[in-house]
C-alpha cells in the first residue's frame, strides 16, 4: 500500500485546503548529518565480506531484485552487514539500482542490522533517479511503518517525484511530514520550493508559497529559490522582481543572489549586463565573491572569449579577492581549451601549492581531461598515478577522457581493458550509463562489436536502459554485418521499452 493518498485528494480539496499547516515536532532539515565515505575505513573482516557480497550479486545480476537477495542468502552464509560494508557499497553501485536493491533488501533481513540515515536516503535517490518510482514509494511507505523516516529521506522523495514530473505528489509529500514525525517549517518549505522551482514549475511554487507563508515564515533562502527559479525560467524580469519583493521584507540580496542573476545573463551571452550588475552590486557594497567570478570566467570561455576571460581572472586577482581550488580548476581548464598546455600546467604545478590551495579530485580530472584532449596521453597517465600518491581516489570521471583518447585510436585495446580494469577492481567503481555510452560507441568506431554486444547485454542486464542513439548504432552494426540474432535481440528491446532515454 502507498503511503501517499491519490491524487484526487489535491484536486477534491484544492491547494490552499491540501496544504493546511499540520502539527509541527521537533525535527528540522539540519538534524541529518550525513557521513563521510571516504573515511569509511573497513576492518579485514568486513573486506573479505563485502567481497563477498559483490560476487554474489555478480552471480545473479541478470536476475530479478529477489534473485539477488536469495543470491546473497546462499552465497553469503554467517555474514553479518555492518553499516560500513552497506554504506561503502551502496555509495558503488553507480545507476545500478537492482543490486543497490538487492543488498539493501537482504541486509534489512539480517539479524540485528540496522540501515543508517545514508542508506535510506542513498536507496531512496538510487530508485527515484533511475525513475523506479513505484518502488521508492514501496520503500518509503516500509520506512515510515518501521520509523525510519528521516528528512532528508523525505526531502530526497520530494526531489525525486519533482523531478519525476509528480509534483502533485511532491506537495502531498510535504502536506505529510507532519504524519511521519516531521516538522514543516522554514527548511523543509524551501525543499519544496527548491524541488518545484528547479523542475520548471516556478508558477506552482508561487502558488504554494502564497498559501503556506501566512503559517510559515520565509527567510533570504527563500527568495534566492524563487530568483533561481525565475532565471531558470528564462524569466529575468521577475527574478529581479523578486529581489525588490526581497528587499521589501527586509532581506537584502546577497552575492548569491546577484550571481544567479549574472549566471542567468551569461547564459544569455549577454555580457554587458553582466558588468552592469557587477558595477550596481559594488555601489551597494555587495562584492563578487570567488563563485561570481569564475562563474563568469567560465561563461566566457565557453563562448570561446579565452583573453576575456583571462581579464577576469586578472580583475579577481587585483580586487583582492583569494582564488580557491574550483577558481583554479576553471582556469586550467581555460587555459588548456586555449593552448596554453605549459600555463595550466605551470597552475597546477607550482601555482596553486604556492598559494597553498589544496588540489581536489576535480583539479585532477580536469588536468587529465586538458591533456587528453590535446592527445598528450603520457602526460594524462602521468597525473592519474599522481593522483595515487596523493591518495586521491579516482572517479569514472578521472577515467573517462582516458577511455575516450584511447578507444580513439586503434589498437588500444589492452590499454583499454587495463583502464576498465584499474576502474572496476582496484577501485571498485561500477559503470553507469554515460561510461557504458561512452564504452559502446567507442568499440563500434574501432570495429570491436563483439565487446560493444557484451557490455551492451551486461547493461541492459543491469537494468541500465541504454540511449536511444546506442540502439540506433547497435541495431546498424549487426544490419550491417548480418548478425541476424543481434538484429531481432535489439528490435524486440527497442519496441518492449522504447528506448526513450
Amino acid at each position: 500500500m502507498h503511503l501517499m493518498p491519490s491524487l484526487s485528494l489535491w484536486r477534491s480539496l484544492g491547494a490552499a485546503r491540501a496544504l493546511q499547516v499540520l502539527a509541527p515536532c521537533t525535527l528540522s532539515l539540519s538534524s541529518f548529518t550525513h557521513p563521510n565515505l571516504n573515511t569509511i575505513n573497513l576492518t579485514v573482516e568486513e573486506e573479505t565480506s563485502a567481497t563477498q557480497i559483490k560476487n554474489s550479486l555478480l552471480k545473479a545480476r541478470n536476475g530479478s531484485v529477489q534473485d539477488l537477495v536469495q543470491s546473497l542468502g546462499i552465497g553469503c552464509p554467517g555474514i553479518q552487514p555492518t553499516s560500513n560494508i552497506v554504506d561503502g557499497l551502496l555509495s558503488k553501485f553507480g545507476d545500478d539500482w537492482k543490486s543497490a536493491l538487492g543488498l539493501f533488501q537482504w541486509a534489512q533481513s539480517s539479524g540485528n542490522y540496522k540501515h543508517t540515515a545514508y542508506a535510506c536516503s542513498r536507496m531512496i535517490d538510487l530508485l527515484g533517479k533511475m525513475r523506479q518510482i513505484d518502488q521508492m514509494w514501496d520503500l518509503l511507505s516500509d520506512m515510515h511503518c518501521r520509523g525510519l523516516v528521516t528528512v532528508e529521506a523525505a526531502a530526497t522523495s520530494i526531489r525525486r517525484l519533482a523531478g519525476a514530473r509528480r509534483w502533485k505528489d511532491a506537495v502531498l509529500l510535504f502536506d505529510k511530514l507532519g504524519d511521519m514525525g516531521l516538522e514543516r517549517n522554514t527548511e523543509t518549505m524551501n525543499v519544496l520550493l527548491d524541488a518545484l522551482c528547479k523542475e520548471k514549475k516556478v508558477e506552482v511554487a508561487r502558488k504554494v508559497f502564497l498559501v503556506l507563508s501566512p503559517h510559515i515564515q520565509p527567510d533570504a533562502y527563500t527568495f534566492n529559490i524563487f530568483v533561481h527559479g525565475w532565471c531558470s525560467a528564462r524569466r529575468i524580469d521577475e527574478a529581479m522582481w523578486t529581489i525588490e519583493e526581497m528587499k521589501a521584507q527586509g532581506f537584502p540580496p546577497s552575492v548569491i543572489t546577484y550571481t544567479t542573476v549574472l549566471e542567468a545573463y551569461c547564459k544569455q551571452h549577454n555580457f554587458r549586463m553582466v558588468y552592469e550588475i557587477l558595477d550596481s552590486m559594488s555601489s551597494e557594497g555587495c562584492h563578487p565573491n570567488v563563485i561570481t567570478y569564475t562563474m563568469i570566467m567560465t561563461s566566457l570561455a565557453k563562448c570561446h572569449m579565452f583573453e576575456e576571460a583571462l581579464s577576469v581572472s586578472h580583475r579577481m586577482k587585483s580586487s583582492g579577492c583569494k582564488p580557491d581550488t574550483l577558481f583554479y580548476n576553471s582556469l586550467i581548464n581555460l587555459l588548456g581549451k586555449a593552448g596554453h598546455l605549459s600555463e595550466a600546467s605551470q597552475v597546477f604545478q607550482v601555482e596553486m601549492p604556492m598559494n597553498g590551495v589544496p588540489r581536489s579530485l576535480a583539479t585532477y580530472n580536469t588536468m587529465i581531461s586538458v591533456f587528453c584532449y590535446k592527445d598528450l596521453d603520457e602526460d594524462a597517465l602521468s597525473v592519474l598515478k599522481e593522483m595515487e600518491t596523493q591518495s586521491c581516489k579516482p572517479d569514472l570521471q578521472t577515467y573517462r577522457p582516458l577511455l575516450r583518447l584511447f578507444l580513439s585510436r586503434r589498437g588500444q585495446d589492452d590499454t583499454v581493458r587495463n583502464l576498465l580494469n584499474e576502474l572496476m577492481n582496484k577501485h571498485s567503481l561500477g559503470l553507469d550509463l554515460d561510461t557504458y555510452t561512452l564504452l559502446i560507441h567507442g568499440l563500434c568506431r574501432v570495429g570491436e562489436t563483439d565487446w560493444a554486444y557484451r557490455l551492451f547485454d551486461e547493461m541492459v542486464g543491469s537494468e541500465i536502459v541504454p540511449r536511444y542513439r546506442t540502439c540506433e548504432l547497435l541495431l546498424s552494426e549487426a544490419q550491417r554485418k548480418k548478425m541476424e540474432e543481434w538484429v531481432e535481440r535489439i528490435q524486440n528491446y527497442m519496441t518492449r521499452f522504447l528506448c526513450s532515454v
